[in-house]
């Protein structure tokens, strides 16, 4: 068996498994609590780690992820950041000056934006259910994204329009004829009366738990370093 067939077998199964012990609603709430302890932390390096975190939740639940291109992004940040010098210089290359200010800021800004983009992807689930109109357009977006996503392969480089057109009318259609995956399930749900909203298993709730207070751990080891020097 190739390695890539083992590799999509073991991803499917983490996909299942976070399927089963999350509902769409409790990762969403659990979403906007961790956001602030990403957005607030005032230190670059915690910001680093708690990209790391993400990124590995993203991969735990079994999301599609490249490396290679979240690591491109955050050059490019980087470099973009470092043409406005400020701060204690570091090195320079000609007249090329890379500062510790420039540098720090950079890297604050890259980690938070690639933080939240895999927040998102672990949070936000094609299943999510928002109320009123903006809520259902905004969901509709999330699906598409993530359908984007997961299909590899779907994009043709040589042919990028052509195919993203192509790919955008079929989850259309899908959508219109009750969706692939949870879509339909979940509309007949709520024409159910929608009571039967599954919520998180146990073992779920105390995940949802951990890593939200892994996540504000920054911040509470700040207040801890600072409740000792007072």
């Amino acid at each position: 068996m190739a390695a890539s067939s083992v590799l999509e077998k073991f991803r499917v199964a983490r996909r299942g498994w976070y399927q089963r012990l999350f509902s769409s609603r409790d990762l969403f709430i659990a979403g906007l609590i961790i956001m602030p302890a990403l957005l607030f932390n005032p230190v670059p390096l915690f910001r680093v780690v708690q990209f790391l975190l993400f990124w590995f939740l993203a991969w735990s639940c079994g999301k599609r992820n490249n490396p290679l291109v979240t690591l491109l992004i955050i050059v490019f940040i980087v470099a973009f950041n470092l043409l406005i010098p400020y701060g204690r210089e570091l090195y320079s290359i000609g007249n090329f000056r890379i500062t510790q200010g420039a540098l720090m800021e950079g890297i604050k800004r890259a980690v938070t934006l690639e933080g939240l983009i895999m927040l998102s992807r672990v949070t936000i689930r094609q299943d999510l259910r928002l109320p009123w109109s903006l809520g259902r357009l905004i969901g509709d977006s999330f699906r598409i994204f993530e359908e984007i996503t997961e299909r590899k392969g779907a994009i043709d480089r040589k042919n990028i329009a052509g195919s993203l057109d192509a790919l955008l009318v079929e989850l259309s259609d899908d959508k219109a004829s009750g969706g692939q995956g949870g879509e339909g399930a979940d509309a007949q749900g709520a024409a159910s009366g929608g009571k039967r909203r599954r919520a998180s298993s146990p073992a779920g709730y105390c995940i949802l738990v951990f890593v939200i207070l892994l996540s504000w751990s920054p911040q509470l080891f700040l207040l801890w370093l600072i409740s000792l020097s007072s």
